[in-house]
């Protein structure tokens, strides 16, 4: 009964504060000032439960804009945005609770303590603890931060494009058929032998050379873009970095923000800086920020780079895998962080410092593979040499796999990366290791030695290296892990035996990572034992470059339904598959 009772209604609570909103409507002048601070104290109880209706929240960002130091700010309005971010709000249905939470931050950003004050506020949202208990405080922050963010660029964002603003839209007086089509960003592809011709998109109304992004594509972009398939029309959607390219007569893209914007720029920035400081916050903020949602006016004004990079630089120092992963793009074909503030980058703004942690970062966990590496051989190869060349370790590591996995195919610039590895004492080092493993990895896959090995149990990925480097096993076709202990480490020494066939993994804490990188060396493989081994879908899905395979043991993984038949539709060679004691048993 009490469930059902009239006074559980939510417009039973709703009821008092639209009177309220009617009250304070007919009230609305500044004389009356005095009188809205004390409805505003009068309704904080009915607040407690409830969130204000719209036409409330404009009066309550108007307080906020014109009072900034009230009490009205600390007392009333503080929980009621504490309640706003931390239940499951939809800004897009709301988005009145949104500009509020925005105006109250602003407003506590006016104290005398400036943002100290804000810091100290999402430090209570967050809680004292190492763990958040509220699961969309951040969500619901970080979108107060990108639409404040956005709203900076507003002004040049109409400009470019004639759009409706926020405000229009939020006031409901968007008129399309007064507005001139939208001009969006497009690249010109030019076909040789015309020289490449440059469009020039002015950020406002009276374009200057200052305020002009010279958006321009070189005739090898669209030779590339035709040998990858891609489209080589002019009407294909830009890439991101290509429609940030400024030209070579301007040093930086002038972006002048009024005072008011340059503050509120400075305040939500600064707040996602303090997120990023939260290590359970980390992982979820990179994935939220991944797909880069801000305009392209703010990823060309320096500033807003420069207090972003912070951001940036924890997800690059961050050893999770979940976090550091974000760096990189959603998607093939679209640019990430790592692109962004790369050398080349529209906001690298050092000499490569930030890049090369990030390679760092990435290289550490499971993307030494071929394919990153042949991403940095295409795009970066310049700034990864010049990098070695001052000494960077990582980089000089970057160029020694180059060279082992035979990245690069042009005889001279392999001998320019050697120069390069030569130029220095870590670099000369590491290439003469590498001379070494080479000189081993000719003999071992040297014709000779036996077609099946059945490794004793107990054994470890040392014991595995020490017996590969004892003789040669060129003729290998059969090998058996099978109760050792090895690891994904092991998967180094696997991939150097080009005759194996056979590989028997059971009952191993072979993984994820290891299989990775089997996935892109043994081809050939065709019987592949993991039997009660801890490989996940992220690994498994991996198999499926690995056309040969004939025979599958999957028993007692973590394979889902789902992945299972994503393999069984691109390996068509696959007959003898065991998924026992999984999901898609």
């Amino acid at each position: 009964m009490a469930l059902t009772s009239p006074l559980q209604d939510e417009s039973i609570h709703q009821a008092p504060l639209h009177i309220i909103s009617t009250l304070l409507a007919e009230v609305a002048t500044p004389k009356h000032t005095h009188t809205h601070t004390f409805l505003f104290f009068a309704i904080a109880p009915l607040l407690e439960n409830n969130h204000p209706p719209p036409d409330l929240c404009e009066f309550f960002c108007k307080h906020c804009r014109e009072r900034p130091r009230s009490m009205v700010v600390i007392e009333v309005f503080t929980p009621v945005v504490q309640r706003i971010l931390k239940h499951n709000m939809d800004f897009g249905k709301c988005p009145r609770l949104r500009l509020f939470t925005q105006e109250y931050i602003l407003a506590l950003n006016e104290l005398n303590g400036g943002m100290e004050v804000v810091k100290k506020f999402v430090h209570s949202m967050h809680g004292p603890t190492g763990q958040c208990p509220h699961p969309r405080v951040l969500p619901n922050l970080v979108a107060v931060c990108l639409a404040a963010i956005y709203s900076c660029y507003e002004e040049f964002i109409n400009s470019r494009d004639n759009s409706p603003s926020l405000k229009e839209i939020r006031n409901g007086c968007q008129q399309q058929n007064d507005r001139k089509p939208p001009m969006p960003l497009r690249l010109l592809r030019p076909e040789p032998p015309t020289p490449p011709p440059a469009t020039l998109l002015p950020l406002s109304p009276n374009p200057s050379p200052l305020h002009e992004i010279l958006v321009e594509l070189e005739r090898n972009n669209s030779a590339n873009a035709r040998r990858k398939g891609g489209p080589s029309g002019g009407d294909s959607e830009p890439n991101l970095i290509d429609c940030l390219l400024v030209s070579p007569a301007l040093n930086t893209l002038s972006i002048q923000l009024p005072a008011q914007a340059d503050r509120v720029l400075g305040c939500f920035a600064l707040i996602l800086k303090m997120l990023s400081d939260y290590d359970d916050w980390r992982p979820a903020l990179a994935s939220l920020l991944q797909p880069i949602p801000f305009p392209k006016e703010a990823l060309a004004h320096a500033k807003f780079t420069k207090e972003l990079k912070y951001v940036i630089q924890r997800f690059a120092e961050d050893p999770r895998q979940e976090v550091h992963s974000c760096l990189l793009s959603v998607r093939s074909g679209k640019d990430g962080w790592f692109q962004l503030y790369s050398p080349g980058g529209v906001a690298c703004d050092d000499d490569g410092e930030l890049f090369a942690s990030m390679v760092h970062i990435l290289m550490g966990s499971c993307y030494k593979t071929k394919k990153f590496l042949l991403s940095l051989a295409e795009n970066k190869l310049g700034p990864c040499m010049l990098l070695a060349l001052r000494g960077n370790q990582t980089m000089v590591e970057i160029l020694c796999l180059m060279l082992e996995y035979n990245i690069i195919d042009n005889k001279d610039t392999q001998l320019q990366i050697i120069s390069t590895l030569e130029s220095t004492q870590v670099g000369l080092r590491m290439y003469e290791q590498l001379c070494d493993r080479q000189r081993e990895l000719k003999e071992l896959q040297r014709k000779g030695g036996p077609t099946r090995l059945t490794l004793p149990s107990k054994s470890t990925d040392a014991d595995l290296a020490r017996l590969l480097s004892s003789g040669s096993f060129g003729n290998l076709e059969n090998l058996s892990l099978a109760f050792t202990n090895v690891t994904s480490a092991c998967a180094e020494q696997l991939i150097k035996l080009p005759s194996l066939k056979q590989l028997n993994l059971w009952s191993t804490q072979f993984g994820d990572a290891g299989l990775r990188l089997l996935s892109e060396h043994l081809a050939c493989l065709q019987v592949l034992n993991l039997c009660e081994t801890p490989v996940t879908d992220a690994g498994l899905l991996a198999l499926s470059s690995m056309k040969s395979l004939c025979s599958l043991n999957m028993n007692s993984t973590k394979l889902t339904a789902d992945t299972y038949e994503d393999l069984k539709a691109k390996l068509p060679n696959l007959k003898d598959v065991d998924v026992r004691y999984t999901e898609a048993w």
